[in-house]
């Protein structure tokens, strides 16, 4: 009889970590949902490229061209990193693309076959910054039509 008590005593014993699991696993859940929704901020963060407008494969070649733009010297700054600095210098604390009140347009207009004319036009609530370029798709130069965008180019090709 001592042997046939000490098997029934044997019982399987509960998982550890089975049991474990069970009484945390809302914690576990709401920690993973915590850091799901912060990563998703993080990588929907609004920027410069992520607020243009999607644009035709004609339009899009027209405006690589143009943003790309850096006077043939690979080291030097291309027109869409001066126009970034110039924004993070009006706006320092870096979050003016998520405000309800920014807004960025881009016009890609065909002059002739291989002339476009490009207007950027960047709104805030401190105000506005208007570029205007004309971009000759063969020879991939780049004509300013105001004093922002001369800026920038100047900026290109001085840097």
């Amino acid at each position: 009889m001592g042997k046939e008590s000490k098997k029934i005593e044997d019982k399987p014993k509960r998982n550890d970590l089975k049991s474990f699991l069970k009484k945390r696993a809302p914690f576990y859940l709401a920690a993973i949902a915590l850091v799901a929704i912060s990563a998703q901020g993080i990588l929907t963060e609004k920027n410069l490229e992520n607020s243009l407008p999607d644009l035709s494969d004609e339009e899009q070649k027209v405006t690589d061209i143009l943003m790309n733009f850096n006077n043939g010297d690979e080291s030097k700054m291309t027109v869409i990193e001066v126009i970034k600095n110039q924004i993070n210098d009006e706006y320092p604390d870096g979050k003016i693309f998520g405000h309800k009140k920014t807004n960025v347009e881009l016009v890609v207009t065909n002059l002739n076959s291989d002339e476009y004319n490009v207007i950027l036009n960047f709104k805030s609530y401190k105000g506005e910054i208007n570029f205007d370029w004309n971009v000759n798709v063969s020879s991939e130069k780049i004509t300013s039509n105001n004093p922002e965008s001369k800026h920038v180019i100047e900026v290109v090709s001085y840097s």
